[in-house]
This record gives structure tokens, sequence and C-alpha cells, in this order.
């Protein structure tokens, strides 16, 4: 079965949200609700200290904490492409699927129903990227058939210190990572 999922070259963000802003606006989300994130770390003390950034959204798991948690069936996988979806007529907004996420996706919207990141569906029936690849100004993010961003990013790695270990659900995500992004210290930090 083909796998789908995100590459993102840690290295080179520079953690300007135009990813988390473009994915808001496409799926019309209320002001306090995201789909891709893009928190900021901090490591080391001054004069040896660093900043990098993480951004994430649905990682298209080979085994879904969300699906496997959903009471009615609405987080399903596709047998097409591997993307894990809403089905928003089965979706009840109980919030499991929430909750069982260790990457803190999907999410519960005020309307008590729950919202994730599908790759752009529709966008990418039409040929088209996700909208928060193209609206990358560093170009840090990439989508696609799993296998074949190993070929094309062989260096990237899929565990990261501050990122859930990946054996719990087999995440369909790559990184290139900061190098103070391998460091075992970090803090979470707002900008």
């Amino acid at each position: 079965m083909t796998q789908f999922g995100f590459y993102f070259n840690q290295a080179e963000c520079i953690g300007c949200k135009a990813c988390q802003v473009a994915c808001c606006d496409r799926n019309d989300l209320a002001a306090g609700f995201v789909l891709r994130r893009v928190d900021s770390y901090e490591t080391g003390v001054y004069p040896a200290s660093s900043l990098y950034h993480v951004a994430a959204t649905c990682n298209h798991c080979a085994n879904p904490a969300c699906v496997a948690n959903c009471p009615t069936g609405a987080c399903q996988k596709s047998a097409d492409d591997g993307t894990v979806f809403r089905d928003e007529e089965l979706c009840i907004g109980c919030g499991a699927c929430a909750s069982a996420c260790p990457y803190g996706h999907p999410v519960v919207l005020d309307e008590r129903v729950s919202a994730k990141c599908d790759g752009c569906k529709s966008f990418r029936d039409a040929g088209l990227n996700p909208v928060c690849v193209d609206a990358c100004v560093m170009r840090a993010i990439d989508f696609g058939d799993i296998d074949e961003l190993r070929s094309k990013y062989p260096d990237a790695v899929n565990n990261l210190p501050c990122l859930p270990d990946s054996a719990e659900t087999s995440p369909s995500l790559l990184v290139t990572p900061h190098a103070a992004a391998q460091e075992e210290a970090f803090e979470l930090i707002i900008l």
C-alpha cells in the first residue's frame, strides 16, 4: 500500500508560521485553532544557546491512534494513499481522537466537531500541493509518497527528543533536524 507523508527540513525553518497561517486560511479556522502548528524550542545556556522550530501537523501514521480510538469510525485511513482523514458525517465531536494522538492532532473545534489535516486532499486531487508546502518561504516542507521522500532525503530521521517516540504510531514524517534539536534538554518557548 502507498503511504503518503510529510518531510520537514527543520534546519531551514525560520519559524515564520506562513505554513500555519496558510493552513488556517484554507480550512477557515477560527482564531485559536490550528491544524499545522509551529512550535519553538530553546536549548543550551547563553552564550551557547540555540533556537529551533517544529512545524507539525497530522503525521498520517501507519498505526494512527486517532483511528484506533474513534468510537464512531469517523477517523479513517485512506486505502489509496495512507493519509488519515475524518468523515464529518460520522464525527460526534467527542474528542477521543484528539486525546489519543501523541502528537496533539486532531483538534476539537467550538462546534464540538473534530478537525484534522487530510494533506489537502482536494488540492492534491487537482494536482496541487498541500497549502503548507507552497506557503513555506524556505521550502522546508515537502509531501508525497514516504518511500520516495526517504530516497530524496536520505539523512532525514523521524525521532527527535522533542517529539513522541515514533514506535508509538509509526508516523509518516521525515525530518532533517537542526543540530540543537538532537539535544535531550530543551524548553518550549513562546515567541
